[in-house]
């Protein structure tokens, strides 16, 4: 598996699958690419050069051990960016999920001449008042299995839950930015994805998001929770699919 070297200091191994336009895929919390969205890789590599890093700290990515800092997601994101700019990826398609996609309107926000277009799901750009004890059910970690937190090298998961926890909440507490203010730089075309039964991401905070945004969209979709991409596989990816189409030509 390869691995960059990034200015921001973290070593990041990433997975690589198809050709053509280049297309940035940013995982959730506990997630790693190749195991976990394999039918996504699968799926868009048969018309896209498909590069999905793990984050520093998880899987084989240092430093380690991975840890959730207040500041994770603006790390993360610049790592994101500094790992475009070591590969020359520019401009690429964006997409993330969950904290993946928390991540990825940051850095699209954050330099957005470096993206064609960005999808993200189960993410807003925004914790309200409800996510402090939203957040408070993640921990402890029991939740995550272990094959998962071998794959990371984790050894105390509550404790690195529990950092999670006290980053978000604290997030909460100072007014629940996390990329909205930068919304109004996204000037590719933006398409956010909700379920409409995502208990972490309230529909009237996608549209907040989307009403800043120059070229941004909101679809929700239907009797579905936060892994629209596991929960309703045919929507989303007849969704993301016709959007990156329209943002490839």
């Amino acid at each position: 598996m390869p691995v960059v070297s990034t200015r921001t200091g973290a070593e990041l191994y990433y997975h690589e699958a198809g050709a053509g336009q280049p297309l940035v895929l940013i995982h959730g919390l506990m997630d790693v690419p190749h195991v976990h969205y394999e039918q996504v890789i699968g799926w868009l590599s048969a018309s896209y050069r498909v590069i999905a890093p793990s984050l520093r700290g998880y899987y084989l990515s240092t430093p380690k051990p991975r840890d959730f800092p207040l500041g994770f997601y603006r790390r993360d994101a610049e790592d994101v960016l500094a790992f475009l700019e070591a590969l020359k990826l520019e401009p690429a398609h964006l997409l993330g999920f969950s904290d993946g996609g928390e991540v990825a309107l940051i850095a699209a926000g954050l330099q957005p001449q470096l993206f064609r277009s960005v999808v993200v799901w189960g993410a807003v750009g925004y914790f309200g008042p409800d996510m402090y004890e939203a957040a408070a059910r993640a921990y402890p970690g029991d939740w995550i299995p272990a094959a998962d937190r071998t794959l990371h090298g984790i050894t105390d998961i509550d404790a690195v839950m529990r950092q999670w926890v006290d980053a978000v909440q604290a997030m909460v507490t100072a007014g629940g930015d996390v990329s909205l203010s930068l919304a109004a730089n996204i000037a590719c075309p933006l398409l956010l994805l909700l379920g409409d039964r995502d208990q972490l991401n309230p529909q009237v905070y996608g549209q907040r998001f989307v009403a800043v945004a120059p070229n941004g969209r909101l679809q929700m979709v239907a009797d579905c929770g936060h892994a629209i991409h596991k929960e309703r596989w045919e929507t989303f990816s007849a969704l993301v699919g016709d959007f990156l189409t329209a943002a490839a030509r």
